[in-house]
């Protein structure tokens, strides 16, 4: 792994600490400025929450949810490489918390029954997978829930959620969404 197959924890009791990753085609960290503002969207302190990191990639977003105290964080990660990284940087945090499920995240919401309070939803750019994955979350999701959804072009969500907060930076567009009224 080159020094560029690295992204730090933002806040939180892991500040600064650094995630390896492998060098994977569509594998992009969600960019620092980006995770603060999600962080400060949903308070700084995560304590108690149960997320789900649907495309976990690097990462990046379930320990830095872990990190600001999250109960529990579930990984959904297919490829075997990203997925042994995960767990080598859980490992190296003693991150017990911490779930790694090696399926395609498609799979899992078709058998998964638990509820999440925060889903972070950060597919590869060039799969097309929120439309196919949005609604499927609904059913995941704990009362006032709220889905993180990250994309390279503007989203269009449909009636059933609501746009509580968006952002882009650069190439990045990100959404803060909960089950609308």
């Amino acid at each position: 792994m080159t020094k560029s197959n690295r992204v730090r924890i933002i806040g939180g009791v892991w500040r600064s600490r650094l995630l390896a990753f492998p060098d994977v085609p569509g594998l992009r960290p969600t960019p620092d400025r980006v995770r603060e503002t999600l962080f400060n969207w949903l308070g700084q302190v995560m304590d108690g929450k149960i997320c789900l990191d649907l495309f976990s990639g690097s990462g990046a977003l379930g320990f830095e949810a872990l990190s600001r105290g999250a109960r529990r964080v579930v990984m959904v990660e297919r490829d075997a490489k990203v997925a042994h990284a995960l767990r080598t940087n859980a490992a190296n945090l003693s991150a017990e918390n911490c779930e790694l499920v090696t399926t395609d995240a498609l799979k899992l919401l078709d058998l998964e029954t638990r509820r999440f309070d925060v889903i972070f939803v950060d597919p590869p750019y060039d799969s097309h997978l929120l439309p196919r994955v949005l609604p499927r979350l609904l059913a995941r999701l704990s009362d006032g829930g709220m889905v993180y959804a990250e994309s390279d072009s503007a989203l269009e969500v449909g009636p059933e959620w609501q746009v509580w907060r968006s952002g882009s930076a650069g190439q990045v567009h990100y959404y803060l969404l909960r089950k609308a009224c």
